[in-house]
């Protein structure tokens, strides 16, 4: 199953809202430092609810570590961009692709874009819109993951929005 990597992520409930999406999916959900909040901070924990002990959490203090880690797992890194080049809905997704969404603010650091595998951007009609929100980002981008791997048909419905 594809794994959601968040890069030097900013703002505590941007995070805590994809945590959220990684706990209802099963999906793991690595954050890599320097983070701009503590992983305890209130606003974090508010925006995950009391999911948090769902959640596959890894947390890599460095994009270095990260890359150490990663050196010893399998699966391509697919950046979301701006700048991508595949519309993410075309892109063809694997069971083993690691989904790399960079800070609020700046994205994906330059040198993490030029190590992964593709980039992928999501589509926006109005180009005075600069980007989406991280959190819709990753939940777009993992569900049609999930969706071309045939991921979502072991969901069923919930109570609830």
């Amino acid at each position: 199953m594809p794994q959601v990597v968040l890069v030097q992520p900013q703002i505590p409930p941007n995070t805590g809202n994809i945590a959220r999406t990684c706990a209802a999916t099963a999906t793991p959900l690595h954050l890599v430092g320097p983070l701009g909040f503590e992983i305890s901070d209130r606003y974090l924990k508010r925006a995950g609810l009391d999911y948090w002990p769902y959640v596959d959490l890894h947390y890599h203090d460095s994009l270095s570590q990260f890359q150490d880690y990663r050196q010893h797992h399998l699966g391509r890194w697919i950046g979301f961009s701006t700048t991508g080049q595949y519309n993410y809905s075309q892109f063809e997704y694997r069971a083993d692709d690691w989904l790399l969404f960079g800070c609020e603010t700046a994205g994906l650091p330059p040198e993490v874009l030029q190590a992964c595998d593709a980039t992928v951007y999501i589509p926006m009609h109005q180009p005075h819109v600069r980007s989406l929100n991280l959190s819709v980002s990753a939940a777009i981008g993992l569900f049609e993951a999930r969706r071309q791997l045939g991921d979502l048909n072991e969901f069923g419905p919930r109570h609830g929005c």
